[in-house]
């Protein structure tokens, strides 16, 4: 994903957060596994804990509690779309034929967000950034380093994205059947078919990846601190990477690029 060298341009990731049944359990995961520093938010932010690699954000951890009546949310990562105005990002998901399940809300005033899925299922945030524009390092050891769309409709999303969020979806050279997600021709995460290695009742979904130093001894921290390796770590185009899940069952990525792919 690009550098963190000027606030997030409309429509690419800017932050991902995690809703977990033990939000302590998880702050302590992800600590071990990536060096993050975090802790319980107060009350007011309703506990919500910023997690940060070199003093600077990297993603958030939250309790995933019911509300209104409404039964917890799943354990998994949520990636945010930046928007300059959320209530238009809003009206403009709504139009193009996306679901609002959490309508635009503030931020206290760190900025304005809410929650939606695409036609496909996919849920995914958007953010209107005020005093906090989201991941302040990326591509780095730890670090958020790209964002994939895994759908079962890769025609129906495609078209979604860039009617919703500006987003374009353009076939990745020398990837079969991958698809770049483009911002202002700058690649900013990646789109792909359901594979058929997941399984049969899995929804789409968007995949955080985290760049790491050594996948391959990522991977041992992961089962070592109680999580799962639901693919080995295996080499393609852009790194070596894995997928894996945390002991609460949230999945996520991890790659070590290789240097021509940093950044």
């Amino acid at each position: 994903m690009p550098d963190v060298t000027s606030p997030y341009q409309p429509g690419t990731p800017c932050w991902v957060d995690l809703a977990a049944p033990d939000q302590q359990a998880a702050i302590d995961f992800y600590a071990s596994v990536f060096g993050w520093t975090g802790e319980i938010g107060p009350p007011e932010t309703g506990g919500y804990a910023v997690c940060q690699l070199k003093d600077r954000p990297v993603a958030g951890i939250m309790a995933a509690l019911a509300m209104d009546n409404q039964p917890p949310p799943p354990t998994v990562w949520t990636t945010y779309l930046a928007a300059d105005d959320a209530d238009t990002a809003s009206d403009a998901v709504s139009k193009a034929g996306g679901t609002i399940l959490m309508p635009v809300t503030d931020v206290m005033s760190l900025g304005r967000m809410c929650i939606a899925a695409d036609p496909t299922g996919a849920v995914f945030g958007v953010w209107q950034a005020v005093d906090f524009p989201g991941a302040g390092i990326v591509n780095e050891h730890g670090a958020l380093i790209w964002n994939e769309l895994n759908t079962t409709d890769r025609s129906a999303a495609a078209a979604f994205y860039q009617a919703a969020l500006g987003i374009e979806s353009v076939p990745l050279q020398g990837a079969d059947n991958y698809y770049a997600l483009k911002v202002k021709d700058q690649a900013v995460g990646g789109m792909q078919p359901m594979s058929e290695q997941m399984a049969p009742d899995t929804p789409s979904h968007w995949l955080p990846y985290f760049s790491v130093a050594d996948t391959d001894r990522t991977v041992e921290k992961v089962t070592a601190a109680g999580g799962a390796a639901l693919q080995q770590p295996f080499d393609m185009m852009a790194g070596r990477m894995a997928v894996v899940t945390d002991p609460q069952g949230a999945t996520f990525a991890v790659i070590t690029p290789n240097p021509l792919n940093q950044g």
